[in-house]
């Protein structure tokens, strides 16, 4: 893997996390909440610190890095525990009509790789790209907040609700 997209220690990034597939998930406000309550666990007790963040339907967004230390083993077990508590989740909602697609869709793209469990949620990687000026910094979190709008989900960045740039966000966003 090119040097280019690791993380390493004290570094800034923008990181994307991808749902297998690119599997429209995050359509239900249960799995969103749910991904800000890991988030907002990550930033209590991991020293996450997240600038700039967005769930779209089948992938996220950050700008963040760790008070100190690396990303890297934060971002491993973010995706690991919620990879068991989203399929929890979809197990356990009455409501999800596609429950039987869902999981079926992540046992198969788990049977893809031979070191994964029955189920697999998160794409492998996270294309973490080091944020090292403030013109880099700027752009991506203006593409982050544009993100829902360029998806005509919202016309505006702050009306989206799991954005950053959404005034009212429950994410515990770090100052930038």
């Amino acid at each position: 893997m090119s040097e280019k997209y690791r993380f390493y220690k004290d570094g800034l990034f923008f990181v994307t996390f991808t749902i297998v597939g690119w599997i429209d998930l995050f359509t239900r406000k249960e799995y969103c909440d749910e991904i800000i309550r890991n988030l907002n666990v990550c930033i209590a007790r991991k020293g996450l610190r997240v600038y700039a963040f967005c769930i779209m339907p089948s992938h996220i967004h950050m700008v963040c890095d760790v008070k100190s230390g690396e990303v890297g083993p934060v971002m491993r077990d973010f995706k690991s525990f919620t990879a068991k508590q989203l399929l929890q989740l979809i197990q356990d909602h009455s409501e999800e009509s596609r429950r039987d697609w869902l999981l079926y869709l992540f046992r198969y793209f788990a049977k893809q790789k031979i070191n994964n469990s029955e189920y697999q949620v998160w794409v492998h990687g996270n294309h973490p790209i080091s944020l090292e000026s403030n013109r880099w910094i700027d752009e991506k979190i203006e593409y982050i907040h544009q993100n829902p709008v360029k998806a005509g989900l919202v016309n505006e960045p702050q009306n989206y609700i799991y954005s950053s740039a959404n005034p009212d966000t429950a994410l515990h966003l770090s100052p930038y």
